[in-house]
Order: structure tokens, then C-alpha cells, then sequence
């Protein structure tokens, strides 16, 4: 790839693309409307884009549909699991408060975006009112709604996300056991993967 391509300037850009289309424009708003609830109230998982001091984080949440609380019109509660404890989404909000979220929907193409500041809040009876299995959230993330707009499904339509058909098997892959031998020789894969599920039952919650 030839540095000479490169695009360097918002003019170059410009030029590369077709105005921008009035509905883009015209769907995102500050808060959240009925319409854009019922998307968020069905969704099963959303991606979190943050970022902080050592770079960017994107992580995934997922929980039964609807587990993205919304208080109000400008407002999400969005509950923190266990996990492998590097926290670095909670990590990048102390210090920098920006977060983006993506909504999706299994078999839905449409995807809904919200981008506004976020902060952690640890208290005790909020945790609980998000308890799964007897387990309280270890913290709720507070999402101030700056933007919220749906995004067409041109990529799930492109990519075939939800179509059974090109799925592939788990086993056509390196598992994550293979993958840490990869980088550490000594890491013990069989190990590693054979107490997975009953480690993943114990810990989801």
C-alpha cells in the first residue's frame, strides 16, 4: 500500500464521497425517543467503545434482552459482571468520560448507536436491582445520552451476520487455550480448556 494514497486532508475526503444523505442527519437526536427504546429494550448485546491514558477499549456486554436499563429519556444503566478483572472499560471512564455503545439484535440488521459520558456508580441497592442468579452487579455504568441514532444494515446485510448458512464450527478455529500456548510454549492448553465449561458456569454470574 502506496503512502501516497493516503487520505491526509478533510478536502481529499470530501471529495471521495457523496453528500451526506438528510436521514443520517435527520435520526440522530439527544435523547431517547419511544421508538429507539423498544430497540434497546430488545437488545441481548451491545458493544462499548472507551477510551483512556493507555490507548482504546472495545468490550462486549450480553444479557437477556432489556438488560440495558433505561432510566430516562437522557439516561442508561448498563450492569458489570464478573469478568477477568482488567476492567479496562471502568478504567478509561475514570479518566475519560466519553463512551460510544452499539446495540445489536440477533436476526435484526439494523443496529441503534449512543454516544454520550459515562460514569461508575458502586451503589449497593442499583447493584442488586440487577442481580442475575443471586448476584448483585459488581458496579453500574451511567450513560449520559449526547446522541442516539439507528444505523442502516448495509454492513450485516454485507457480511451475512445472521445467516446460518456461512457459519462455521467453533473447532475450524484456534481455541483460546491454543492461542495463550502460542504466545507462552509452557501454558498448559488441555488443562486450560478442559476446566473451561465448569469454570464458565461457576463465573458467568
Amino acid at each position: 500500500m502506496s503512502a501516497k494514497a493516503d487520505v491526509t486532508t478533510l478536502a481529499e475526503l470530501d471529495a471521495l464521497y457523496s453528500p451526506v444523505n438528510p436521514t443520517a442527519i435527520l435520526k440522530e437526536i439527544d435523547r431517547i425517543i419511544p421508538e429507539y427504546a423498544r430497540f434497546i429494550e430488545a437488545s441481548p448485546f451491545v458493544v462499548i467503545s472507551t477510551a483512556g491514558p493507555e490507548g482504546l477499549d472495545c468490550s462486549p456486554r450480553g444479557d437477556p434482552a432489556g438488560f440495558v436499563r433505561i432510566l430516562d429519556e437522557k439516561t442508561l444503566l448498563i450492569p458489570d459482571r464478573r469478568g477477568n478483572n482488567r476492567v479496562d472499560t471502568l478504567r478509561n471512564i475514570l479518566r475519560d468520560p466519553r463512551i460510544a455503545l452499539l446495540f445489536m439484535i440477533p436476526g435484526i440488521g439494523n443496529t441503534m448507536r449512543v454516544n454520550g459520558r459515562a460514569r461508575i456508580s458502586a451503589d449497593p441497592e442499583l447493584c442488586a436491582s440487577f442481580a442475575m442468579r443471586g448476584n448483585p452487579a459488581t458496579t453500574v455504568i451511567a450513560v449520559t445520552v449526547e446522541s442516539i441514532y439507528p444505523q442502516c444494515p448495509k454492513a450485516l446485510v454485507r457480511s451475512r451476520l445472521w445467516n446460518p448458512e456461512v457459519q462455521i464450527p467453533r473447532s475450524a478455529l484456534p481455541s483460546t487455550g491454543e492461542m495463550m500456548k502460542a504466545i507462552d510454549p509452557a501454558f498448559d492448553a488441555e488443562t486450560y480448556e478442559a476446566e473451561y465449561p465448569a469454570r464458565m458456569e461457576r463465573t458467568i454470574y
